[in-house]
């Protein structure tokens, strides 16, 4: 059937009738039970991403109900010389890594209430470890407000912008502000179900299919699309104390950062992460983006005379229980 649609792939800018037999014939040829969108819908919601240096067209977006659908997409490339496919997540891509001229785009958000268990790792060093299995489709926002809101749990790691999706990020490495303490997301999960290549759908971690597991991690999606992750989880804070410090000078800045992220856990900060802004008041770059609360105000008047074109900033948070005393907590902060 995957010859059914090739006649598609050169650009159709027909009437609706001839929109709605594209629709059916890729429908009929992939044979998933999740919705299919083409023509002008499915380029609005895939035709472009966040880097906004390219746009194309492709021919379908796949929102599929599970991984079989997935690997549906996957096996209609895999039989022809012309069809190309790609996941998207939320559509992050820098360079249209999420994007397929004249292919199919397999939207992962559709996936997203697929998993969620909360469970224990059993045996081994890792026993008693909470985790929690989500879709490679969710993302990490509704997973964090959940996990701590139902069971005061939270990801020992994720991304500073959480609008991302599980699958995209575990895809690249996904390096936060914790990334120094627990390392990146990648080196938080334990297990993956994965459609792989051939459109088999593998689960694998690092006892097994140990090689697609590894190879799946930071793979830029080369080598499966993600279904399903297994997140390490910690017992999430009563509080945090948030603060950021800004710096003039680049050696002064990467010296306490370097000297922050290298102490021991105890007597260091839980998020360290440093970002570089324009020493102006422009709102999307500049000092409006450094205060932590809207009331607040940068002062640019505190500023050394010798501060140049760019100032540096280092965000530090750090956790804290309600039983902490408060001298604990301002010792470390």
């Amino acid at each position: 059937m995957i010859a059914y649609i090739e006649p598609y792939f050169l650009d159709n800018e027909s009437d609706a009738a001839s929109v709605l037999t594209v629709t059916d014939a890729v429908s009929e040829s992939l044979n998933i039970q999740g919705k299919i969108l083409c023509d002008g819908s499915a380029a609005d919601i895939a035709g472009k991403d966040f880097g906004g240096m390219n746009y194309v067209k492709p021919l379908a977006v796949v929102r599929p109900v599970g991984p079989e659908d997935i690997a549906g997409a996957v096996r209609a490339a895999l039989s022809s010389d012309k069809l190309t496919v790609a996941a998207r997540g939320n559509g992050h891509s820098i360079n249209g890594q999420a994007m397929a001229e004249g292919g199919l785009i397999v939207d992962m958000r559709s996936t997203a209430e697929n998993h969620f268990e909360v469970g224990f790792l059993a045996g081994g060093d890792g026993g008693g470890t909470a985790f929690v299995d989500v879709s490679g489709g969710a993302l990490w926002e509704n997973v964090l407000k959940r996990c701590v809101s139902e069971y005061g749990l939270a990801p020992r790691s994720w991304t500073d912008y959480l609008g991302l999706t599980v699958g995209g990020t575990l895809s690249n490495a996904g390096v936060s502000g914790q990334a120094f303490r627990y390392g990146p997301q990648t080196e938080n999960v334990t297990e993956l179900d994965v459609v792989t290549g051939n459109g088999d759908v593998v689960t694998c971690s690092e006892m097994e299919n140990s090689e697609l597991f590894f190879s799946v991690l930071g793979g830029l999606g080369q080598f499966g699309i993600i279904t399903r992750a297994r997140v390490l989880l910690q017992p999430a804070p009563d509080m945090v104390r948030w603060i950021r410090i800004v710096y003039a000078e680049f050696d002064e800045f990467t010296r306490d950062a370097e000297w922050l992220v290298s102490q021991k856990d105890e007597s260091s900060f839980d998020y360290v992460e440093g970002f570089v802004f324009v020493n102006g008041d422009d709102p999307v770059n500049g000092w409006p983006t450094v205060p932590l609360h809207p009331d607040h105000d940068f002062d640019p008047t505190l500023l050394p005379q010798s501060s140049g074109s760019v100032l540096y900033c280092l965000e530090l948070a750090l956790h804290y229980r309600d039983s902490d005393s408060n001298s604990c907590v301002d010792k470390v902060g």
